[in-house]
């Protein structure tokens, strides 16, 4: 484990921490032009998101109806009722998405994916960087300003781990919280994102960001304001 994740890590609750518990609920209400783009117009009812810390496994509830939820692995995405009872099901889901480009619509499924992937990534870091695969390496500062340098983190994910692209980076401020998350979005034609992270919080003993806004990147990675892609805030979270 590198220096600085050693110290991310510690900064937002410590392995040890980290290592007794197994899954985090969040409320989560989400927007974003992405969604509009897609043809789902996402609705600002509050949900109930469930992930596994230490396995990427995902659910949210409710979806598409009030007793359906999610339930995301990277082989399978399924639309369920609160019963188990399937009402969809796609395995090998990233295949469905060869092709695709911002403007491609996606289905529920292809919704409920993203969502998967997304808030299993969000809710598990920077603790998932210490997962077997993954390769974590210290880059070059970003300058945020001048005077506000932010250490950054490049991870490259194994092909076992569903997330937006396969590598990424991670930005920590003087305090070594979370800052900022770059990625790539390949499920809809590779689009550049820069996500700001706001407003950290604790709870159960790890701290978490409890505002996220993805905007584009522009070439010189500075956020485009006029295209907020994907807004999340959270609540009521809670570690065990």
């Amino acid at each position: 484990m590198s220096d600085l994740l050693s110290e991310v890590i510690e900064a937002h609750g410590g392995l040890g921490r980290w290592q007794n518990l197994t899954t985090v609920t969040a409320t989560i209400v989400s927007d974003g032009e992405l969604f509009s783009t897609k043809g789902l117009p996402q609705d600002l009812q509050p949900r109930r998101m469930t992930v596994s810390l230490h396995e990427e496994h995902a659910s949210v509830r409710p979806f598409g109806a009030p007793d359906q939820r999610t339930d995301f692995a990277p082989g399978r995405i399924a639309i369920e009722r609160s019963d188990g009872t399937v009402v969809a099901e796609r395995l090998d889901p990233r295949q469905a998405f060869a092709g695709h480009t911002l403007e491609t619509p996606w289905d529920p499924l292809d919704r409920a994916y993203f969502n998967g992937y997304a808030l299993w990534t969000y809710l598990t870091t920077p603790f998932f960087m210490t997962m077997k695969g993954m390769v974590v390496e210290e880059k070059e500062a970003w300058h945020e300003s001048p005077t506000e340098p932010w250490r950054r983190l490049r991870v490259s994910f194994p092909d076992d781990i569903a997330s937006h692209c396969p590598v990424q980076d991670f930005y920590f401020g003087a305090d070594l919280l979370l800052r900022r998350h770059d990625y790539h979005v390949d499920i809809a034609g590779g689009f550049a994102t820069a996500q700001y992270l706001y407003d950290i919080a604790e709870a159960d003993g790890i701290k978490f960001p409890t505002k996220r806004r993805a905007y584009l990147r522009a070439p010189d990675g500075r956020p485009r304001h006029d295209h907020l892609m994907v807004s999340i805030d959270l609540s009521e979270v809670h570690y065990f």
